[in-house]
């Protein structure tokens, strides 16, 4: 589920000094990431209102995993590889379908959490998040300091932890989960700054309603998408309260 995107694809783009190519720009990415957080919003809240569906994707036995929750938990990694390295070759309606399946696959891991957590924690949590996010997405777009530096060295820590995450995941260490926590969170924090100043840059040096545009939006919906979710589910982590 803790993945997320590089910025590769933007390197060749064209930057121009446009603020209202900018706005349009980010106005477009912003009304795809709300629609896949409406998404995994939809399915999260249909799965847990069925004990039927939570069971095929938790063992109520045991507990655990069942095969399609770990298909649930590990697909949107491959997501991430699609969609990023098949860029250049993928079609647009294409690259919307995965983006879309993508949001509904978290919405299926997701539901996961619904069974670990409050229903009031993760209502509060939520809008922690949002507003966080909120808030960093303004700085990353007002700021006149470069922030592409500093993105670097967060999406390199990001990396890191991500790895970290994975065999973890297999220790089942609850510190060293709980530390990763932190420092997601940390990176997922500045990343939101750092992603945003870069889509408005990007959104500055394309053309309006051409095939690069459209992908280039669903792009970077998908970045803070994914950015949004890490953070939500580092926060989780951190102050959500256990059932």
């Amino acid at each position: 589920m803790e993945n997320n995107t590089s910025d590769y694809v933007y390197k060749n783009v064209i930057q121009i000094d446009d603020a209202d190519a900018s706005r349009k720009y980010l106005a477009n990415v912003f009304i795809w990431m709300f629609a896949a957080l409406g998404i995994s919003a939809v399915i999260t809240f249909e799965i847990t209102q069925h004990l039927d569906f939570l069971k095929l994707i938790v063992d109520p036995v045991n507990g655990g995993f069942t095969g399609l929750g770990y298909i649930a938990i590990f697909s949107p990694l491959a997501f991430s590889v699609v969609i990023n390295f098949g860029y250049n070759k993928i079609s647009y309606p294409i690259m919307v379908f995965l983006f879309l399946a993508y949001a509904a696959v978290i919405g299926i891991s997701l539901s996961i959490l619904c069974l670990i957590y409050t229903a009031s924690s993760i209502f509060s949590v939520f809008l922690t998040t949002s507003l966080v996010f909120g808030v960093m997405a303004v700085a990353g777009y007002t700021t006149r300091q470069d922030l592409t530096k500093f993105g670097s060295i967060l999406y390199m820590i990001f990396i890191g932890a991500f790895i970290a995450g994975l065999v973890n995941f297999f220790l089942g260490s609850a510190q060293i989960s709980y530390i990763l926590s932190f420092v997601f969170a940390a990176a997922m924090i500045g990343l939101t700054s750092y992603y945003v100043q870069l889509l408005k840059r990007i959104g500055a040096g394309l053309e309006y309603g051409s095939a690069q545009y459209k992908k280039l939006v669903i792009i970077g919906a998908f970045t803070l998408y994914t950015t949004f979710i890490n953070l939500f589910i580092s926060l989780l982590r951190i102050f959500g309260n256990r059932r």
